[in-house]
């Protein structure tokens, strides 16, 4: 019954917000095409400068990479329906947005933790660290992260493409991701529901608390410096991932634990587009505003100088 079910499902209608509103075309558009520019910008600047050359802004490349797919997953959808009568998107199309949404999502919880260990082993190892840290780790690293969420992302979209739907099924959002699809579905959720909890250990509140510990032993060593210049560098080249691990974090969390009686829609809303909308737009501002480096690199870029 309920592979006859799945086999009649053609489509799925998009509920997150008022239909045919030339306003949420223009907005999600400036947001879009602000995410390519400033993640771009990262990886050009990566690509380009040689003083940027190393771990810390090889894995910030990887980080711009996951924004703009984060972005790509989800909002030409999302302005392909904007100005449409109804919202919809595919039952197959569904399941591959979710499943590259999930992917993007788990490879960057991996990433921001193998990032903060990367800023631990190079200030309180730095003897070790170009041995720690080299080009052949930093690689593996990195392939480990994706392969990390894709893994993630394969068990929930087969679990999410066994559930049976009954009737025209409306989504009370704007894409397509877990939540939603659990909350739609006639059928058995609990092995959905088991898998998204556990994820929510292995794949969102572990790579947390390394990062917490990689920043406990970071905060020690930077308080012994005996140089107030020292703590100061090595401050500013943490801020900027740590304001990108609390935005994301926070966000990730509000949208997958969310309570038990949900959200309104328009929470919602503005809960899953804080988190795999807003912040990878943000996240190249960050590391541009707080990173002394990558400001130098930019204005090297554009003016031909370095300072």
């Amino acid at each position: 019954m309920a592979g006859e079910n799945q086999t009649q499902m053609t489509e799925f209608m998009l509920l997150g917000f008022s239909h045919g509103q030339p306003f949420f075309f223009v907005l999600f558009l400036a947001i879009y095409l602000a995410t390519l520019l400033g993640n771009s910008a990262i990886l050009t600047l990566v690509s380009l400068d040689p003083h940027l050359h190393s771990p810390m802004y090889f894995f910030l490349s990887h980080l711009s990479c996951l924004d703009i797919c984060y972005s790509s997953v989800t909002v030409p959808k999302i302005l392909a329906n904007a100005l449409r009568p109804q919202a919809t998107i595919s039952y197959r199309g569904c399941l591959a947005q979710m499943f590259f949404l999930m992917g993007c999502a788990g490879a960057e919880c991996a990433l921001l933790a193998v990032m903060a260990y990367d800023r631990y082993a190079a200030i309180c190892q730095p003897l070790r660290y170009t041995h720690a840290m080299n080009r052949g780790v930093c690689v593996v690293a990195a392939v480990s992260c994706w392969l990390w969420g894709m893994l993630d992302s394969a068990v929930h979209t087969i679990l999410a493409s066994r559930l049976s739907f009954c009737g025209a099924v409306r989504l009370q959002h704007i894409f397509c991701d877990v939540p939603p699809l659990l909350s739609a579905a006639c059928s058995n959720t609990r092995p959905s529901q088991v898998a998204l909890h556990a994820a929510s250990v292995f794949v969102g509140l572990s790579p947390f608390l390394l990062v917490v510990v990689s920043y406990l032993h970071i905060l020690a060593t930077i308080f012994r410096m005996p140089m107030a210049t020292g703590r100061r560098k090595a401050f500013s080249t943490c801020s900027a991932h740590l304001l990108v691990v609390a935005l994301y974090f926070m966000t990730a969390n509000l949208n997958y634990n969310r309570p038990s009686s949900g959200y309104s829609a328009a929470a919602d809303t503005l809960v899953s587009a804080l988190y795999c909308i807003i912040t990878p737009m943000l996240n190249p501002l960050i590391y541009s505003l707080r990173n002394q480096e990558v400001l130098r690199a930019l204005r090297k870029a554009v003016w031909g100088r370095g300072t």
